[in-house]
């Protein structure tokens, strides 16, 4: 694919910054890694301080929920495990509601990170080499790209990083990104959060939650039959384009 007035050529003066934003957002990931940071997105954790997290939070309403938001935004955005945590903390510690608001806000800013990054430095190399075929699986993903987004994040089969990055090489646009992603991931949030208000018999009863429920059928069934009815529009575009042959 040539390079046109909306995708200059990469020069040096531009790829490097570029590449020292990467380098820089690969830093924080490794330095939270390593520092041991990522380990405390646990239930053991949850369940050792369950009862300060719940007193901090009480003592410090507004600020206990920028913090979480602004956490959970860091570890979406750097893509560490443990988001699923995040939401079930966010229930346990402000109700399901209200967490689960919360985890919507954090893990979108989180993806749009992941999504500005991704188109920003690495979306000039995908459409350079972008050949025929895989220039028009971009203009059907971009034209149907609310719906098919929605179907991603409303059923869980891809990783969560996954679903960030590739939109923003497919030239999606961050609107309808940003959209998709908040609208899309509200019922498994609530799910998580769901699953962490009633954290409270689960550590009188010594035992632990049961993450699996997203894949009970009162749960996936109802996810996909609204993953189904994302995809109407794009079926009922296609008989049109048929039709009006």
């Amino acid at each position: 694919m040539p390079p046109t007035a909306e995708s200059p050529p990469a020069t040096r003066s531009t790829v490097l910054p570029r590449l020292a934003l990467l380098a820089a957002v690969v830093a924080v990931g490794v330095g939270v890694w390593l520092s041991g940071a990522a380990d405390v997105l646990s239930f053991e954790t949850l369940s050792t301080h369950r009862a300060a997290l719940q007193d901090w939070v009480a003592a410090h309403g507004v600020l206990a929920a920028a913090a979480f938001v602004a956490a959970y935004g860091l570890v979406v955005g750097v893509s560490l495990p443990g988001a699923v945590w995040m939401t079930i903390a966010g229930g346990f510690l402000f109700g399901t509601a209200a967490g689960a608001a919360y985890a919507v806000v954090g893990a979108t800013a989180g993806a749009v990170v992941v999504f500005l990054l991704a188109r920003t430095v690495f979306r000039e190399a995908w459409a350079a080499r972008a050949g025929g075929a895989l220039a028009r699986m971009e203009d059907g993903f971009r034209r149907d790209a609310f719906s098919y987004l929605l179907v991603l994040r409303l059923v869980p089969l891809f990783p969560f990083w996954l679903v960030n990055l590739v939109p923003a090489l497919l030239g999606v646009r961050l609107s309808t990104y940003t959209m998709a992603t908040a609208i899309g991931i509200v019922p498994g949030a609530v799910v998580y959060a769901g699953v962490g208000n009633g954290l409270d018999a689960v550590f009188a009863a010594g035992g632990r939650p049961d993450l699996s429920i997203v894949w009970s059928p009162e749960i996936l069934l109802p996810l996909l039959g609204l993953s189904l009815l994302a995809l109407v529009p794009v079926a009922y575009r296609r008989w049109r384009a048929r039709h009006d042959r």
